[in-house]
């Protein structure tokens, strides 16, 4: 299984990115405990120094990260043709009990990485760099989340066994079952709906508000309502969205739309969920550095901006889970 060309590529970029994590963490305990950009020091000329080019470096290093998540499913999936017993990525994610912990690191890491480059990038439209000890110690929380992942990738891919059969989705994802993803497929289909819209709606009213003007009040709640979205979009996709999709009643599976039958609409689907969801947390999150002279007038532009790419992607989900709904003939009578 190592040999596969997605495997290859995930243990080896990961890898150089622990790397180069680790060898960053060196520098930041040096920023944590001597920064101090007011001062025309040496030690503090060269930290400045070092500093934006392992900036540079961390953030590509980030961005893979971001993008290993996706390839790290779309491996998953592929690999289920090698595997007895399974259909899609649910079965390869089941075939030992690394998978789907290895799923959840990357997802983690993910917005951790996600949420480093923001403020990055931020950081660097600042003359007096003000957030250098806060992304930097952000990066302590990152670096074990990377090497959790890196380990229990690791665990996976070398713990699977061609010759054992695994699950299917039609047994993690059916409703009465045990587990998570029975609950989940369990849920009343009409609640699930009616609270879907609802934290659309939710969506809507704070992330309009706050790309016009960024204010405190709207961008808090865009924040706390795209992390809600986030949970509540996870759980319509297995209740109900997916059945749209696959047009049967009984299939929850979240991953078969990530299949060329389905003309890999679930990559789209989800980058669009968490992308949108990720830049609406983001603009509540760094509403205490408006507080900044240096930032006063970055913070609400890059809110701004946050919210209409949150309110679009957000949207751009809701339209692609509706597209089925709307133009199918398939209905759930009776739910």
């Amino acid at each position: 299984m190592l040999l596969h060309p997605g495997i290859i590529g995930l243990v080896i970029g990961s890898g150089l990115t622990l790397l180069l994590l680790f060898s960053a963490a060196g520098l930041g305990i040096q920023i944590l405990g001597k920064w101090d950009i007011t001062s025309n020091s040496e030690l503090q000329l060269g930290l400045e120094r070092k500093t934006y080019l392992v900036s540079t470096l961390v953030q590509y290093a980030l961005l893979f990260q971001v993008i290993s998540a996706f390839l790290f499913i779309y491996t998953a999936d592929d690999m289920h043709n090698l595997l007895v017993g399974a259909m899609c990525a649910t079965g390869s994610l089941n075939a030992n009990p690394y998978g789907f912990p290895a799923l959840c690191a990357q997802i983690a890491t993910l917005f951790l990485a996600a949420a480093w480059i923001s403020l990055n990038r931020i950081d660097n439209q600042a003359e007096d760099y003000p957030l250098t000890r806060k992304k930097y110690g952000l990066l302590f929380l990152i670096l074990p989340a990377v090497s959790a992942g890196y380990v229990l990738q690791l665990k996976y891919f070398s713990s699977i066994d061609p010759d054992i059969i695994t699950s299917c989705c039609g047994v993690l994802f059916s409703e009465g079952g045990p587990g998570l993803g029975s609950s989940l497929s369990s849920l009343p289909i009409r609640r699930m709906e009616a609270a879907f819209g609802l934290l659309y709606l939710l969506v809507l009213v704070s992330g309009l508000p706050a790309a016009r003007s960024g204010s405190r009040p709207f961008t808090l709640l865009l924040s706390a309502s795209s992390a809600l979205f986030f949970f509540g979009a996870i759980a319509s996709v297995i209740s109900f969205i997916s059945l749209y999709f696959y047009q049967l009643p009984s299939h929850h599976c979240p991953f078969d739309i990530l299949q060329a039958g389905y003309y890999y609409v679930g990559y789209p689907l989800y980058a669009a969920l968490f992308s949108g969801c990720f830049f609406g947390v983001m603009t509540g999150a760094v509403e205490p550095f408006r507080k900044i002279p240096s930032l006063a007038a970055v913070i609400p532009a890059a809110q701004r901006k946050w919210a209409l790419a949150a309110t679009v992607a957000i949207t751009l989900f809701v339209i692609l889970s509706m597209v089925p709904i709307v133009f199918t003939p398939f209905t759930l009578e009776g739910y």
